[in-house]
């Protein structure tokens, strides 16, 4: 009778470096996959966004303002991809919202980037961990989110453009909430259950 209370304990930490294995190997997937679409979005746009900003910025600088980086609109429009809008001061004071993405001609194909990169980060997490069912591919693919959370709360102020005693930048609600937990949980976990389809 004493070798249960040992077998359990044998279980228990047996299962600690394949939940710390499953943890790390979501997280570095749901960093890549957050890299790989915001360079998606700066690689397809930038030319044409560097185009549009060059009578704008001709205004701020004579103005004595700071120029708007390309690489910048480039973050609002992979948070635009994840229908998370771009705030800015309005006119007459208050802000507006806009989704950059959506108003672009022919850059409507961006929405799936997030989606798409998700999905494989997801079935990426499932096949490291192993995973052999889907609920197991569920588990390890929801781990991307530990790894693409964190960088879509950074990006939301490192995209920050001050205007005044405002600023031009992702929605920081549902930058943390939709892009940050919501996309990386749902997509990261339908990728991680495929995972298990593919197991020998």
């Amino acid at each position: 009778m004493s070798s249960s209370p040992s077998g359990g304990t044998n279980a228990t930490t047996a299962s600690n470096p394949s939940i710390a294995r499953e943890a790390a190997g979501g997280a570095v997937a749901g960093v890549a996959a957050y890299l790989l679409g915001y360079l998606s979005v700066y690689v397809t746009q930038s030319g044409r966004i560097e185009e549009g900003l060059s009578g704008l910025n001709f205004l701020a600088e004579l103005f004595g303002g700071d120029p708007i980086s390309a690489w910048q609109v480039s973050g609002w429009m992979f948070y635009n991809a994840h229908f998370v809008e771009t705030v800015s001061p309005a006119v007459f004071g208050g802000t507006s919202s806009r989704n950059l993405l959506m108003e672009s001609e022919g850059a409507g194909f961006l929405l799936l980037v997030p989606p798409v990169l998700l999905l494989v980060a997801g079935l990426v997490a499932g096949r490291v961990a192993g995973a052999e069912s889907p609920l197991d591919g569920a588990r390890s693919g929801a781990f991307v989110l530990a790894g693409y959370l964190p960088l879509a709360l950074v990006g939301a102020f490192l995209f920050r453009y001050a205007v005044g005693d405002g600023s031009v930048a992702p929605d920081l609600v549902t930058a943390v909430l939709l892009a940050g937990a919501v996309y990386p949980g749902v997509f990261g976990a339908l990728g991680g259950a495929g995972s298990s389809l593919l197991s020998d």
